[in-house]
């Protein structure tokens, strides 16, 4: 057996045209015919994976591959771009064209539309040559300026998911696409996402922190917990809505606003190309479209790359965005550039703001709070002020000032002329940068006693009598009754309802009564009940940091718990809410058909599994409610991933690395050792020559062993004598 083999394979080492005579020579003669045995057992398995590797050497990669355009990884490119914006934040950037070049830019690019346009993530294996050709099309046709925003027909790239042929469209179909309002091109929005992913680490590096609308990892609870830390000692309060910036502004004043730290004219003549063209809408015939009577439709089955709608838990949360987050902006074929340009406009504002915080700041030593000269460092606690009543000469004087979307709140704390004051500068200003015209009456100025509503919380002055226990002359504990103010953040019940109401929940104001979900009519009870429940469960996030956050979602459980009754009392036929708690208790759980909930046979199938089991409704006791989270708010709070970078930054300098390895080896929490081997590390980390005998007559080291990474073998230690 083992002489055929040997046989078989020197015919093909002989006669095949795969090696040369270069490799024959090799490996041929070596093979011993008659006596198999005396052969290398790994002769011929050598032959042929040399022949192999060998081959492989010499292939070239295909140079028309959009593939080998990719050196870098997409993510390690864009976290590299956060770094360095984030290391030098007063810089004007003049070079986005390069990192607009970076071909892996767009191919994460178009992974992420795709992944919004599909519904499921494409990896990088998974993109076709044909798409990643048509990817460097488009990318070439943006830096040569021959991209269009808007096209209609004609298109570099094309969705997974589009299967039109353009070239056999009627005239009828190609007039309707032409004319009426079509969803944002495919094209379009990679070249958006490519142009955000540029952008946005420039100018979130820049931002002021006292935004909170449109970035990252600030949202309305990161609002609404700086108000409770910081806005506790203000009496007069001022709020504006300036929500009208986000509908449009002027493209002069968008384009000098980005100009002011971002100088690339291909970038910036690529964004006035967007605010520009113009946007086609849907044009009325005035013709007038029979009414189609409505027949019963069956399920419509999505397709396999198609993406699910929206739940109607989340849209029915949806339906509760506050004032303050209902509006997005959209400008011209800028898509998710828009909000932040909206930003970038209204940075000048957050910064004009910051400097009359500075400008109206007056320390008194008498006040308890905001008394040391530099106005950051506060002395007391602002969570607990000192009960002021109207502020007198003697008490500092000081605003604050926070923004989310178009609205703005500034708190006073002093007399009210300071807060007439303020607001007849800042009508001033947006009148002379974004020539908006505000009045008195859209800049109202109200006393904390009233009650200032802002993200559907409401912000009063609670009084609060503690007991303060001192210690007097000649150690004797006494006890006084003091006097303070609370800053209270409650939910709205009242907008709550209007917002219950909105979504046909209930009706009524006074005495809300609750109205069937008819919506969920030919759903399952157990469906039916997990969607409330998702929803419900929202809600207790929504209203986390909100003082009456048990009474206000024990409220939202009792609506959707009616309502769900009333559902069910009319798809069962059981005439009464009363009558749909007695079968189905009172969470709704067990189930309504048939009255099978009554029967003690269902709970005896329910522990062996052959029913299906309904969860029943959360939140129905005010007891299962959780506690409002009063969690302290860091002064200097920054989000996970600013902390982040700022930590690498600063890690990655060498001063500060020396610094703190000197702090570590001074409080012994460092052997000598490994200060040495940290040293040498730190050096040849930064390129820098070191000299180990030198570093050692420095520290006092008798013996140390310290290792290179190029010798990790070498056993040998450096002697020193203390110096």
């Amino acid at each position: 057996m083992h002489q055929r083999i040997v046989l078989s394979s020197y015919q093909v080492l002989k006669f095949t045209s795969v090696f040369s005579p270069k490799i024959s020579s090799l490996f041929i003669p070596k093979l011993n015919i008659c006596n198999p045995r005396r052969n290398n057992e790994h002769t011929v398995f050598r032959a042929f994976m040399y022949t192999s590797t060998h081959s492989n050497k010499r292939r070239t990669p295909d140079p028309n591959d959009p593939a080998t355009l990719m050196k870098e990884d997409g993510i390690s490119l864009c976290c590299k771009m956060w770094i360095d914006s984030f290391r030098e934040t007063d810089k004007t950037v003049t070079n986005v064209t390069d990192y607009l070049r970076r071909f892996e830019l767009w191919v994460l690019a178009y992974q992420k539309v795709s992944a919004d346009d599909t519904g499921a993530y494409m990896p990088r294996s998974g993109i076709t040559r044909s798409a990643l050709e048509d990817l460097l099309a488009l990318r070439n046709a943006v830096l040569d300026n021959r991209f269009k925003w808007g096209a209609r027909l004609e298109f570099f790239i094309r969705s997974p998911r589009d299967k039109t042929d353009y070239e056999s469209l009627s005239k009828r179909k190609i007039k309707a696409i032409l004319t009426t309002t079509q969803p944002s091109p495919f094209q379009d929005r990679i070249v958006q996402e490519v142009l955000f992913m540029i952008l946005e680490p420039i100018y979130e590096a820049r931002f002021s922190q006292k935004s909170f609308a449109f970035r990252p990892g600030r949202t309305a609870h990161t609002a609404l917990r700086v108000i409770r830390r910081s806005f506790a000692g203000y009496l007069w309060y001022i709020k504006g809505d300036l929500s009208t910036v986000l509908d449009g502004m002027k493209v002069g004043m968008v384009i000098g606003a980005l100009m002011r730290d971002v100088r690339d004219k291909k970038v910036v003549d690529l964004i006035k190309a967007a605010l520009t063209t113009p946007v086609i809408t849907t044009t009325d015939d005035g013709e007038k479209k029979k009414k189609i009577k409505r027949k019963y439709q069956k399920k419509r089955v999505l397709a396999d790359d198609e993406p699910k709608p929206d739940p109607y838990w989340l849209e029915s949360f949806f339906g509760f965005a506050p004032e303050e987050a209902e509006k997005v902006p959209s400008w011209g074929h800028c898509g998710i550039l828009s909000p932040l340009l909206a930003n970038v406009c209204l940075d000048e504002l957050d910064r004009w703001m910051e400097g009359k915080i500075q400008e109206f700041y007056r320390p008194s030593k008498n006040d308890v709070i905001w008394n040391s000269p530099e106005g950051e460092v506060e002395q007391g606690n602002t969570s607990w002020p000192e009960f002021v009543p109207t502020s007198g000469p003697d008490k500092t004087r000081k605003i604050d000032y926070i923004r989310f979307g178009g609205h703005i709140l500034i708190g006073v704390r002093g007399p009210r002329a300071d807060a007439a004051t303020l607001r007849k500068q800042l009508i001033e200003f947006c009148d002379q940068k974004y020539m908006l015209k505000l009045d008195n009456e859209s800049l109202p100025i109200e006393h904390i006693t009233k009650g200032i509503m802002f993200l559907d919380h409401v912000l009063c002055r609670r009084v609060v009598y503690p007991t303060l226990r001192y210690t007097a002359t000649g150690g004797k504990i006494i006890s006084e009754k003091g006097v303070g103010t609370l800053l209270s953040v409650t939910a709205s019940l009242k907008q709550c309802i209007r917002q219950f109401r909105k979504l046909n929940f209930l009706k009524g104001d006074r005495d809300p009564d609750p109205q069937p979900c008819f919506r969920m009519f030919h759903a399952t009870q157990a469906h039916t009940n997990a969607q409330m429940n998702k929803l419900l469960s929202t809600m207790v996030e929504w209203f986390r940091y909100a003082d009456n956050r048990k009474k206000i979602v024990n409220f939202c459980s009792y609506i959707i718990r009616g309502s769900l009754a009333k559902l069910y009392a009319a798809k069962y036929k059981l005439r009464s809410r009363a009558k749909v708690y007695k079968v189905g208790s009172r969470t709704l759980s067990r189930p309504l058909k048939e009255k099978k909930g009554q029967s003690p046979e269902y709970h005896n199938l329910l522990r062996m599994g052959l029913v299906e089991s309904i969860d029943g409704l959360m939140y129905t006791r005010m007891s299962l409610v959780p506690e409002t989270d009063y969690t302290p708010f860091p002064m200097a709070w920054r989000p996970d991933h600013e902390k982040a970078l700022l930590e690498y930054i600063k890690l990655s300098d060498r001063k500060t690395l020396e610094e703190q390895q000197n702090c570590l080896k001074e409080q012994g929490l460092i052997s000598p050792q490994d200060y040495i081997s940290m040293l040498v590390w730190n050096y040849k980390r930064n390129d820098v020559p070191v000299d180990q005998k030198s570093l050692l007559l420095g520290t006092g080291v008798e013996k140390v062993n310290v290792r290179n990474e190029s010798d990790e073998d070498d056993e040998e230690g450096v002697y020193a004598e203390e110096g």
